[in-house]
């Protein structure tokens, strides 16, 4: 039996006011990859972790080192700072970091501050200065911005956490990453964790996080193999929005994520969705920060049915009750991975659909083999969805 089975968070060491504000949300157990990470980020271990989509790698970092930090005698900061590659990600992450921080009752109570690219700067400026945050949340390119003007040091930072690691040393950001690492005090802890490390992505974040890097790899994979169903469905690639239409009609579910691999044909596919009379919004990296925001809005609200998403901009996004996902295109494994990973959240069940024609679904039938998944062919017929 693994040792770890009846493990609470007070066993982990959690303070009370943390489980308190768990519990409201009614999450009462810690998850594999809790239990795993959190007493080696407690003790101040750096570590790089992995582990399925949807199994709480967030509260995985947030909960130990935020119990660090409030034990801290400095009250001003920035003592953590956490990267992540997306606008809403981060506001994600901290929007978490403020869940649970409320429960502090201290004298001098933790402060968060968003520090994302598309804001206003010289409002960003002013928090900084104004509140002094203890806790920083934001992506590379708007943190190195400010560092390199003077307006944000650095050099006290006692934990550094890398969100999505795999991401952020992804070639497009891995310079701005770098850069922005080597401005940080060299006496801190790191964290790093994605649902997908490859050893190429080990190779690049082993040497950003300090020497005596622990590796955690759960094998927590039942959210994939158990919780969501994997559909394929034929599609000429021509016909691919008619088949989306009519398998929303078929399927008649109230939330639904489509990918599409080429995000400069987003807001084309949601134009001939709301063409079609269908409730569709689109987020991709182009998009300037007040649209984004309010497609997610909508989306989350349920005043659109459809999030038309590319694989960045939907990067670890955390939505509830996506029944399914719907792929325009067959990806590689990680990419697979992390698209799946949007449904089947919190002790829910979900379906992921990826239409292709012969061509793609040769190619996912070697997918299916490699994720060690089970595959169902789907065909439409007559407004339903049925086996071939």
């Amino acid at each position: 039996m693994d040792v770890y089975t009846s493990f609470s968070y007070t066993d982990l060491g959690i303070a009370p006011f943390f489980i308190q504000r768990l519990s409201e949300r009614r999450i009462h157990q810690p998850t594999e990859i809790q239990k795993l990470a959190i007493p080696r980020l407690l003790a101040g271990e750096n570590l790089l972790f992995r582990s399925a989509t949807g199994t709480g790698k967030t509260f995985a970092y947030l909960l130990p080192l935020f119990e660090r930090l409030v034990r801290s005698p400095e009250v001003s900061g920035p003592l953590l700072l956490i990267l992540a590659p997306t606008l809403e990600l981060c506001s994600q992450i901290k929007a978490e970091g403020d869940f649970l921080i409320h429960a502090e009752k201290t004298k001098a109570p933790v402060k968060i501050s968003l520090i994302i690219g598309s804001a206003n700067m010289s409002r960003q400026i002013e928090t900084l200065k104004k509140d002094k945050p203890q806790v920083i949340v934001g992506n590379p390119a708007r943190l190195l911005q400010l560092v390199r003007m003077g307006k944000l040091t650095l050099g006290h930072v006692k934990a550094l956490v890398l969100d999505e690691g795999d991401r952020l040393i992804a070639d497009e950001l891995f310079p701005e990453t770098q850069e922005l690492v080597s401005c940080i005090n060299r006496h801190r802890q790191t964290a790093a964790c994605s649902a997908t490390l490859s050893t190429r992505s080990k190779k690049r974040l082993l040497p950003l996080m300090g020497e005596q890097v622990g590796i955690v790899e759960s094998e927590e994979q039942e959210i994939l193999r158990e919780r969501i169903q994997h559909w394929a469905l034929f599609s000429e690639s021509r016909r691919k929005i008619p088949v989306l239409c009519s398998f929303l009609a078929a399927a008649r579910a109230k939330k639904v994520l489509v990918f599409s691999s080429q995000g400069g044909q987003v807001g084309n596919i949601v134009s001939q969705l709301q063409y079609h009379k269908i409730a569709a919004v689109g987020l991709y990296g182009e998009m300037d920060k007040k649209t984004r925001k309010q497609a997610l809005e909508d989306f989350k609200a349920g005043r659109a049915r459809v999030l038309v998403s590319s694989d960045l901009a939907a990067r670890g996004l955390d939505i509830p009750l996506i029944s399914h996902i719907v792929a325009l295109d067959v990806p590689d494994a990680e990419g697979y991975i992390h698209r799946a990973g949007r449904t089947g959240r919190a002790g829910n069940r979900g379906i992921m659909v990826t239409l292709g024609d012969a061509e793609e679904l040769h190619r996912f039938a070697t997918l299916e083999k490699k994720l060690g998944i089970q595959v169902y062919p789907k065909v439409l017929y007559q407004g339903r969805i049925g086996v071939p």
